[in-house]
């Protein structure tokens, strides 16, 4: 009877001991389940491997509608993820100089994981002051059309720095068929590019080429600055039959420049995407800029989750649409070909 006491207090006392271990480890995990539910944190989607706590800083070159939609995209795919991040975003005035100062910031200060830079100079600024700084920050640009000749990554295929990215390869091939049905007897084309913008340079290149093949004297204006651009329309215009554009961050930002001598000269213009469309050029062969972002931020998140920017390839995207704005067409006396009866059509936007 002895023994059984015994034996009744001991079993008593070992399960006393197992629910206080477990009451304490219990109260070990309340904390994290609580912190989890705070907003605004950085922890990111049961559906991917980063881990929580991780910040992105994205620089956009400067504010027009192709930059835009791209940082847009970029934002939707890091709040999929609920990955917090910080956006600067370059003044029309002083771009270059901005972003400079905003990655030499996001650089040294130790709070950021990755940097995402919109555009050429913003990629440029990003990737320089990261190796200033000696930090060991990833860079992921967005919309760079020629990263080589930026001298951003190594190759496309393999990268080689710690920086890689999307393309926007400008479909100069679609622009120059969409342009020949809708004018098919046009001999001269204009067209304005910045000379220290690396993917304009390499985009004249292409697009001479492609001129040539089809018989289309290409008449080019160089700028410095936006500043030039009221001057080097004056010049040009009188001279073509038509202006395009490429993907050049000074033009496209001050297009109502552009278009504005040409509405007065009766000749078309036509966008390198849809929201240039929108403001009134004829026509495009038009890349999703939306899509590019969140193309951008997703390879971001894959790098937060222990991918190497080093050896994920560029994402090329050069997939282009048709677009026409009706509104213009009507004005210029122009008729939308049969061909692109189906292409997608937008109105100016007031």
């Amino acid at each position: 009877m002895k023994k059984s006491t015994k034996l009744i207090a001991f079993l008593m006392s070992v399960l006393l001991i197992a629910a206080f271990v477990f009451a304490g480890c219990d109260s070990k995990t309340q904390p994290a389940a609580a912190e989890s539910s705070v907003p605004n944190t950085r922890a990111v989607s049961e559906t991917t491997d980063v881990p929580a706590q991780y910040k992105v800083g994205i620089i956009q070159f400067m504010p027009h509608s192709s930059l835009d939609n791209c940082c847009q995209g970029i934002k939707n795919a890091l709040d999929e993820a609920k990955i917090d991040y910080d956006v600067q975003v370059g003044s029309t005035a002083s771009a270059v100089d901005d972003c400079q100062n905003y990655a030499a910031r996001m650089a040294s200060s130790g709070e950021y994981d990755v940097i995402i830079a919109i555009a050429t100079p913003s990629a440029a600024a990003a990737y320089s002051a990261v190796r200033n700084a000696s930090a060991d920050i990833p860079v992921v640009f967005c919309a760079v059309s020629d990263p080589v000749a930026a001298k951003l990554v190594e190759s496309i295929e393999k990268p080689g720095n710690n920086c890689t990215g999307t393309s926007d390869s400008f479909d100069i091939v679609s622009q120059i068929e969409i342009i020949k049905a809708v004018q098919p007897e046009l001999t001269k084309l204009g067209v304005f590019y910045t000379t220290t913008e690396p993917n304009s340079l390499s985009q004249l290149k292409i697009l001479k080429d492609e001129c040539e093949k089809n018989g289309i004297e290409l008449i080019d204006q160089g700028i410095n600055d936006a500043t030039e651009l009221p001057a080097a329309a004056a010049a040009l215009i009188p001279q073509v039959e038509a202006v395009t554009n490429l993907t050049d961050n000074n033009v496209v930002d001050n297009m109502a420049t552009v278009l504005e001598q040409a509405k007065a000269a009766n000749i078309p213009v036509y966008g390198s995407e849809i929201e240039q469309v929108r403001k009134g050029c004829l026509a495009a062969a038009s890349i999703d800029y939306v899509a590019l972002g969140e193309q951008t931020g997703k390879m971001a998140v894959e790098i937060l989750g222990g991918k190497s920017a080093a050896e994920m390839p560029v994402s090329v995207v050069s997939d282009s649409t048709p677009v026409f704005n009706t509104d213009a067409a009507k004005e210029l006396g122009l008729e939308i070909p049969e061909v692109y009866a189906d292409a997608e059509k937008v109105t100016t936007a007031e």
